[in-house]
């Protein structure tokens, strides 16, 4: 039998945010037996945590959506360091340092335990780079069964596709009313992210609060709509700064995502930018463990 965690992410209450499994003991499982685990578990991501490659990180990682495993995800490395820190239990302030090697590269992490409240900023393994430009709103439209003059707003007028080890197709949403009624429709979600050569999109909104709301939808990827997605934010300080909205040095965002699905959750991102362009995105959240078990080995 393996130990399993599980934690709500993006999130200082529990049952709400993006539930996250971590297996903390993986040695000796091999790829198909975590696909298993991660379908049997069914939530958007489970994380399966190993020994580094390098003894000077914190543990080697693999994540897995409930369908396939991907290179790198934001939700699974802040609630994975939050737990591999061992701050739930500390008494008092403090933080630790890690570095956790994913499929994508190393990446930095620091949890901080403040008030109580525990908390993960870690550094994007990649920058965002564009893939492709789609030009045709009305289908964007027809896609989400939303209306031609509901896409598009002032950070963007229409879809890109951005990866960032993941890709998603980042959308934007005239208003949060529209981006509530948005949803994949059928054929014409399918025609939409063929054309565009990828599988999910990450939708959002001003929401007049000098914040976003967003969506994630990703049903051929087993998640029909994620409650937080802290890779997609990646993507999203991508086209944020290609459209030339930050100022040299840093810009702070915040991000609401889930609301739709009962499961509000609070992304913060940091884009670091020069005169060359984008040189770092940091991502940040806090966690909640919610449980703890054990799951047979397949």
């Amino acid at each position: 039998m393996l130990d399993l965690v599980t934690y709500d992410v993006f999130t200082e209450t529990p049952f709400r945010g993006n539930p996250l499994a971590i297996v903390p003991r993986a040695d000796g499982l091999g790829t198909d037996q975590m696909q298993t685990i991660a379908r049997e578990l069914n939530l958007s991501e489970t994380i399966f945590v190993l020994p580094p490659d390098d003894p000077a990180h914190r543990a080697r990682v693999r994540i897995f959506f409930p369908t396939a495993e991907i290179p790198f995800a934001g939700h699974p490395t802040v609630g994975c360091a939050i737990h591999l820190s061992g701050l739930a239990a500390a008494e008092g302030d403090a933080t630790v340092d890690m570095t956790l090697e994913e499929v994508a590269g190393p990446v930095p992490v620091r949890v901080r335990k403040a008030g109580g409240r525990l908390s993960a900023e870690f550094v994007a393994p990649q920058l965002p780079t564009l893939s492709r430009k789609m030009e045709d709103a009305g289908l964007a439209a027809r896609a989400l069964g939303i209306g031609q003059d509901a896409i598009g707003n002032a950070v963007a007028p229409l879809p890109e596709v951005w990866q960032a080890g993941p890709s998603y197709i980042v959308l934007p949403v005239a208003s949060v009313e529209a981006l509530g009624r948005a949803g994949p429709a059928g054929h014409d979600w399918q025609a939409f992210t063929d054309r565009a050569g990828c599988f999910s999109a990450w939708l959002f909104a001003q929401d007049g609060e000098g914040g976003f709301r967003a969506r994630m939808f990703s049903p051929a990827g087993g998640t029909p709509e994620d409650p937080a997605t802290g890779s997609a934010v990646v993507t999203f300080a991508g086209l944020f700064a290609a459209r030339g909205h930050c100022p040299p040095g840093e810009t702070a965002l915040r991000i609401t995502q889930g609301v739709e699905m009962g499961r509000r959750s609070e992304i913060d991102a940091v884009l670091v930018t020069d005169a060359t362009g984008l040189t770092q995105v940091r991502i940040a959240g806090a966690a909640v463990p919610v449980s703890e078990g054990r799951i047979r080995r397949p």
